[in-house]
């Protein structure tokens, strides 16, 4: 019996690939199968992954022309046969024993779901990511209702599907997918059906996957990605219907709002550090529209009631001057604590 489908989409993976396939081989749980979605890489990533298919059957490869990460994943759910299922990523790599915890996390207590915390390396620093949630118990679906979903609403760092497993039974007969043609929070999306139908879940303290921030740090990409746009289309985005139905809509649009506002004064120090790709002029004219959007000048008023009086001196003044529009104040900010931190 296979106990956990892995599924790892992989697209021009070929300088790290090797490493994730290692890792997924030398897993202290053996009665796994490795389900790879090659989505249409350019590089030599299918090569690599055949020739471990000589030395290892429970590799399988599913090769397709491009479509991108959520229909890769989706491709491999379809092909899943184990008891649960879990993620990885082409780029990143896993601890030996990562699937044996979480399998016995799971099995303890026939939990629908098992959440672990992830290791990230940022700026040649590494960070454990770690969740505000009781340790090793078995919380029931009114913990789920009442924070596991409306933490998805708040913060970003529980978005991951790699650092959990998830029953396979669930996912297929409620037919949950990752939604295509979303831009940023395909796994929010799908964690979000998922857990909106999950009776029971535990959370592990234990770290075994390892994320590689392969591309760097966000202020490299700007000139590529419109970050403000996708918080954007997340908080613009329609939720799960049965969100509706356990959440009132007021409390909805709280978090939404609160999430939004954390992200703009993300966004302000991103745009803020000098970079190469993108002019000074252009990256001071995208805060100034930012900070003006119609979306944000409606969240303000939400997070000043909710969350301002809490904040620090630095974030109040930061907060103070997106309220009166003053990109001039928030360049003088971000400067003074670059300065300052340096």
């Amino acid at each position: 019996m296979v106990k956990i489908s892995v599924i790892v989409p992989v697209y021009n993976a070929e300088q790290y690939i090797q490493q994730c396939i290692e890792s997924l081989l030398c897993q202290t749980l053996k009665e796994c199968e490795f389900i790879f979605i090659n989505d249409g890489s350019e590089d030599k990533s299918r090569e690599v992954i055949e020739e471990y298919i000589k030395l290892d059957n429970r590799i399988k490869l599913i090769n397709q022309e491009n479509q991108g990460v959520s229909m890769a994943r989706n491709t491999g759910i379809h092909f899943a046969t184990g008891e649960y299922i879990g993620f990885v990523d082409a780029d990143d790599y896993i601890d030996g024993n990562m699937y044996e915890v979480l399998y016995q996390a799971a099995k303890e207590s026939d939990c629908d779901v098992v959440i672990s915390n992830f290791k990230s390396e940022i700026h040649q620093q590494k960070v454990i990511t770690k969740y505000p949630f009781p340790i090793n118990i078995v919380l029931n679906d009114e913990f789920i209702e009442q924070e596991i979903l409306t933490y998805f609403l708040r913060e970003d760092n529980l978005n991951t599907v790699c650092n959990k497993v998830y029953k396979s039974k669930i996912i297929k007969e409620n037919n949950i997918k990752f939604p295509q043609k979303v831009p940023l929070g395909e796994d929010g999306m799908f964690n979000m059906c998922f857990f909106s139908k999950a009776k029971i879940m535990k959370y592990i303290d234990y770290s075994g996957y390892n994320y590689r921030a392969v591309i760097g740090s966000a202020t490299r990409n700007i000139a590529e990605k419109d970050y403000f746009k996708r918080s954007l289309e997340v908080y613009l985005t329609e939720l799960p219907d049965n969100y509706i139905e356990q959440i009132k809509y007021s409390k909805i649009q709280q978090l939404k709002s609160i999430k939004l506002i954390k992200s703009v004064m993300d966004y302000v120090h991103v745009y803020f550090t000098p970079c190469k790709e993108l002019s000074f002029f252009k990256r001071y004219q995208y805060i100034s529209n930012m900070i003006c959007n119609k979306y944000v000048r409606e969240a303000l008023p939400i997070y000043f009631n909710e969350v301002y009086r809490n904040l620090g001196a630095y974030e109040k003044f930061i907060i103070n001057m997106i309220k009166i529009k003053s990109t001039m104040g928030l360049l003088c900010a971000t400067t003074y604590s670059r300065l300052r931190n340096q």
